[in-house]
């Protein structure tokens, strides 16, 4: 039993090598020279109010699935907080984003009511997907936020879609295709990544590298262990960049956004970051030392970016104090908006499958309903005989 005991305490610290961190480096292998970001003090505190609102958002939604309040699978951005307010903020509005589905706090940046966000988590019908999407799939179309994916990889080339969509329209429109290290290993990014090359589309690929693909470290499982070293095969400029550091990640986003712009086609980002959470809600977390969480403690990038605030004396502790009261009470009425909203209609079950486009094609059925709507008690499935099925409500 000793002998066994061994090889295992040995095979665990094989299965969780130390995290390897070097300096942001360019496409050489070394840092790009660019002149630091100067942004108004408004601008900046405004960034440590987006920063500090994913987080509660994050740590409240964590306390709501404990109580059952939240249901499925919940991917908590905690840590991460600085490369969503840099890299959004650094986009228009006529922009487009696609991200995967740890996809909360990108909402929040781009303007989302909280309460619809977390109303969505609830699975209600006053949710930003009508309760139907859930934490995975929070979209918001007027923003041009389309949406977390579920399946990894699965969003990038439809991401890269609406790159070619927007250069054959003539819209002037990038897009800002978000995943995380784990992602680079699909098929999906290699094809995507090589035909946004060829054409030259107008799409920013943004890799979140917090070092493991679900429980997995970078090292077993990709030949390449920096991400944006990936890009040179598909000769797309690529960077890494502190994504502890909004003002990093939005200067560097700024950058490649610029290049999009003149047509010079993709760009690609690294940036470089830590979640303080597990993968999922449901993550013991085996495959990590609580060491190393701890030693990313001193990086977390929202006291840091306060202490800064202070010290430059764009704020005060008073003025940081007063938004972070608002921004609890923000988050306790998206509780309370979620809990009072109601749950979606089960005559509703079917409706929202298809586009009305599609419902004509189909004869003004809905084929799914066919079937199910007795074993689910679906009153009126296909109502009228089919000249008014409910799933005409888009």
């Amino acid at each position: 039993m000793a002998t066994t005991s061994t090889q295992s305490k040995s095979a665990s610290k094989r299965r969780r090598p130390a995290a390897a961190r070097s300096a942001p480096g360019g496409a050489n292998g070394t840092a790009p020279v660019r002149a630091p970001v100067k942004l108004d003090g408004e601008t900046r505190t405004r960034f440590y109010r987006q920063m500090y609102l994913i987080r509660r958002f994050e740590e409240k939604a964590a306390e709501m699935y404990a109580h059952g309040k939240i249901g499925g699978f919940l991917h908590l951005y905690i840590g991460e907080e600085a490369v969503a307010v840099g890299a959004i903020n650094a986009l228009e509005e006529r922009d487009h984003i696609v991200t995967h589905y740890r996809d909360h706090g990108y909402p929040l940046v781009r303007g989302t009511e909280p309460k619809r966000i977390m109303a969505e988590l609830f699975g209600r019908e006053t949710g930003t997907s009508l309760g139907r999407g859930g934490s995975m799939h929070i979209c918001d179309v007027k923003r041009n936020f389309w949406g977390g994916y579920a399946i990894v990889g699965g969003h990038i080339p439809p991401a890269t879609g609406l790159a070619w969509a927007s250069k054959y329209l003539k819209q002037d429109r990038v897009v800002l295709c978000i995943f995380g290290d784990g992602a680079t290993n699909e098929g999906e990014f290699h094809e995507a990544a090589n035909l946004a090359s060829v054409w030259k589309l107008p799409i920013i690929f943004l890799i979140e590298n917090n070092l493991y693909g679900m429980g997995t470290a970078i090292p077993y499982v990709s030949a390449v262990t920096e991400m944006y070293k990936k890009a040179c095969a598909y000769d797309i400029p690529a960077e890494q960049v502190d994504g502890m550091d909004p003002l990093a990640v939005y200067g560097t986003v700024k950058h490649a956004l610029d290049h999009c712009r003149a047509g010079k086609g993709p760009y690609l980002l690294e940036a470089l970051t830590f979640r303080y959470r597990g993968h999922s809600m449901a993550d013991p977390e085996q495959y990590r030392e609580k060491q190393e969480v701890e030693e990313w403690r001193p990086r977390d990038p929202i006291p840091t970016f306060r202490e800064d605030l202070i010290a430059a004396k764009v704020a005060t502790e008073a003025a940081l104090k007063a938004i972070e009261s608002e921004v609890e009470q923000c988050v306790n009425e998206a509780v309370e908006f979620a809990e009072a909203s109601a749950e979606p209609e089960l005559s509703t079950l079917f409706d929202h499958l298809y586009a009305p486009s599609s419902i004509e094609q189909f004869g003004g059925r809905i084929p799914e309903a066919e079937g199910y709507a007795e074993i689910y008690a679906v009153p009126d499935a296909n109502p009228g005989g089919g000249n008014n099925p409910s799933g005409t409500r888009g």
